[in-house]
């Protein structure tokens, strides 16, 4: 078990010790960052400050030295966006703050995307999201779109307000195995349950698997509604659609 002490980057230890409570989020980011080298915490301190120039100055250079595209993109650009996604899910930063931090990450997946695409490393299957009926809250749901997006998945985003039958012809046209639904009010929260239920009528329900997410969703609420997953951030939604995507392989794979 690796010690804060072990992160070469101030930033990045002052960020941990400063923004992360919970003790299992403390020891991930220990882990991962100890384990990161010195070039890849200076890109994720580039993205945590929103330092877009910097990300794209760093990460090219990192690509140019032979630096694995893959390292880059795990151990620099979506290690720092984690830190992103926790400060805004505990309010320690908001929307603004975030869609800077986003806008760097992309700086530097502007690079990595043609690479992993060509290697055939960015097609792990399709994955529809949505802010359900009656929401029109998108900064959480947009964070999961791009962790999974960098985690190899092609998304279709079919933004806010979304209704159940949009849900179902998405997922029936792009044949995905793994859909994500997201609700910032508690008001909406019940369009989760009312959009499962019509995949159920539909006949199409055992094809799909279905997580959800959204500041007021918690994992007994998801599982009252027949939902396969929650996750409490955008960190949890990828790891979600990965078990997801696995329980619901694509048509035609064995």
């Amino acid at each position: 078990m690796s010690e804060i002490s072990a992160i070469s980057n101030e930033t990045i230890r002052a960020e941990i010790e400063d923004f992360l409570d919970d003790p299992d989020e403390i020891q991930t980011a220990i882990n991962l960052f100890s384990n990161a080298s010195e070039r890849m915490q200076l890109i994720a301190e580039a993205v945590i400050m929103g330092e877009d120039d910097e990300v794209d100055r760093i990460t090219q250079a990192a690509l140019e030295e032979g630096i694995d595209a893959l390292e880059v993109m795990d151990d620099g650009l979506i290690a720092g966006m984690s830190i992103v996604g926790i400060k805004f899910r505990e309010n320690f930063i908001f929307v603004p703050e975030v869609l800077v931090c986003a806008r760097a990450m992309k700086a530097g997946m502007a690079h990595i995307e043609p690479i992993l695409s060509s290697s055939g490393l960015m097609n792990k299957g399709t994955v529809v999201m949505g802010t359900v009926k009656g929401d029109l809250h998108d900064i959480g749901k947009n964070l999961c779109i791009m962790m999974l997006r960098g985690a190899g998945y092609t998304v279709v985003d079919l933004g806010v307000d979304t209704a159940p039958e949009e849900f179902i012809e998405a997922v029936k046209e792009n044949e995905s195995r793994v859909m994500g639904m997201s609700a910032l009010l508690t008001t909406t929260m019940p369009n989760m349950g009312k959009t499962i239920e019509a995949f159920v009528d539909a006949g199409i329900r055992s094809e799909v698997g279905i997580m959800v997410g959204g500041a007021p969703v918690t994992d007994d609420f998801a599982e009252s509604i027949g939902a396969d997953a929650y996750g409490k951030d955008a960190i949890a939604c990828v790891e979600a659609a990965n078990s997801l995507s696995v329980a619901k392989p694509a048509k035609g794979s064995k």
